[in-house]
């Protein structure tokens, strides 16, 4: 592999150039932009959908939205916009910051220190308020 080009670069520019012969908006498309699309979820509605309303002896929908967290940090930087809504709507459904935090740090054990390191990074960046600003 001699070639000057990178390849992620190169790889990066065909497919912004495909998504604009698709649609022209996409062209200044970000995935913090869609991320601004989905704004938080009022606590009660997730409840509704997402917790003890259809199965009562079930899991209440903070403690789903932290198990959530948990799988989301196994990925690493693979998932950061949904990790950042999934903090987002824990810290809504009722989840303490500490309590995300130990979320974050328990799942260093299996997904290593970087995923953990990541994750704890952005979960930061929304509970202080950063997180909007970048988008």
């Amino acid at each position: 592999m001699t070639s000057p080009t990178n390849p992620f670069d190169a790889m990066m520019t065909m497919g912004r150039e495909w998504a604009k012969a698709f649609n022209p908006a996409l062209e200044s498309f970000t995935p913090k932009g869609f991320e601004a699309l989905w704004p938080t979820m009022p606590k009660e509605m997730m409840e509704t959908f997402f917790g003890k309303t259809f199965n009562p002896e079930g899991l209440d929908a903070k403690t789903k939205m932290l198990l959530t967290l948990g799988g989301l940090t196994i990925l690493g930087a693979q998932a950061e916009a949904q990790l950042r809504m999934t903090v987002r709507h824990a810290i809504e459904a009722g989840a303490t910051k500490q309590e995300v935090a130990e979320t974050i740090a328990l799942m260093g054990v299996f997904g290593g220190l970087p995923a953990m390191t990541k994750a704890m990074e952005l979960a930061r960046d929304v509970m202080d308020g950063n997180a909007e600003d970048d988008a």
